[in-house]
């Protein structure tokens, strides 16, 4: 008989690459972790690991069970998710990932509304990066995850999560009043963005570049308040969403620019958990809340 949490470990072993990096998730000791794998090849009978140098990895026997621990783990947490379904009120625990405007302008909103619909239901918050909170969400580190995407730029796709659209976030630029009412005023300001390789850096320099000039980058932070702070002082201009405009300190102008200008928030969920009470009730929380904060 294969052991459950046997098989957990060697999923894990095949999404993270190393054992150092399952016992890290799993909050094992690496020999425990080795230990664990071990003692599958023997229920399983045939090796599953093999060593390349200093490297181990993966039988083609160890392929094709960790493909089948895959589908395994997500017939038990479906089959958990029916049973919590059957409940009267919506209960247990939901380990929710969220980047920061998200959080900063939907938590306040959906957590007290979630309170209110579903008391039972206790949601334990991560802030984290999109798309590793997706990878995250997909190796089950986290039940629901709310993500973004920018114009031309694909969030990661993983199999088996389905994504339901939240808000449709109009960007626009920030400038301290009297700079300028339109891009091209602001070619030979300071810019503030976000760090070298995330989606909204990218997105940002084209949106200057396809205006005809190559931004002055001068304050990096990922912080949006930060970048928003920056703006207010008189020091720099900015590429800000529409969920952090209610931050927006006084002396902010909100310049509207032209073309395709919204990133896409969305939830993000297993397709093996969607049955489960307390995720529906926690995405209904967080769409009514995307609503409301749209509204305004």
């Amino acid at each position: 008989m294969l052991d459950l949490q046997h098989l957990r470990t060697l999923r894990e072993f095949t999404v993270r690459g190393t054992v150092t990096a399952v016992a890290d998730v799993l909050g094992y000791s690496p020999s425990a972790v080795s230990q664990q794998l071990a003692a599958l090849e023997r229920e399983a009978g045939v090796p599953l690991l093999r060593r390349s140098g200093r490297r181990l990895l993966l039988t083609p026997a160890g392929q094709e069970l960790a493909g089948s621990a895959g589908e395994i783990l997500g017939l038990v947490e479906h089959a958990q998710a029916r049973l919590r379904s059957g409940d009267e009120a919506p209960g247990g625990t939901v380990r929710l990932a969220v980047f920061q405007s998200a959080a900063l302008a939907l938590l306040p909103t959906a957590l007290p509304r979630l309170a209110r619909s579903a008391p039972r239901v206790r949601v334990e918050v991560t802030q984290s990066e999109p798309a590793q909170a997706l990878e995250d969400t997909w190796a089950r580190d986290f039940d629901l995850v709310v993500a973004e995407e920018y114009p031309h730029h694909s969030a990661p796709h993983y199999p088996g999560l389905t994504r339901v659209t939240l808000v449709q976030d109009e960007i626009a630029l920030a400038a301290p009043i009297g700079w300028g009412a339109s891009l091209e005023h602001h070619h030979e300001r300071a810019w503030v963005m976000e760090p070298r390789g995330t989606a909204s850096r990218h997105f940002a320099e084209q949106v200057c570049r396809i205006a005809g000039f190559e931004p002055d980058v001068r304050y990096e932070t990922a912080d949006l308040q930060a970048q928003l702070a920056l703006v207010g002082a008189g020091l720099a201009v900015a590429l800000i969403p529409g969920l952090m405009w209610p931050s927006a300190p006084p002396g902010v102008a909100r310049i509207p620019v032209g073309g395709t200008m919204t990133r896409s928030v969305f939830a993000a969920f297993r397709d093996t958990s969607q049955a489960d009470a307390g995720i529906r009730a926690t995405l209904a929380a967080l769409t009514d809340a995307a609503r409301e904060v749209a509204a305004r």
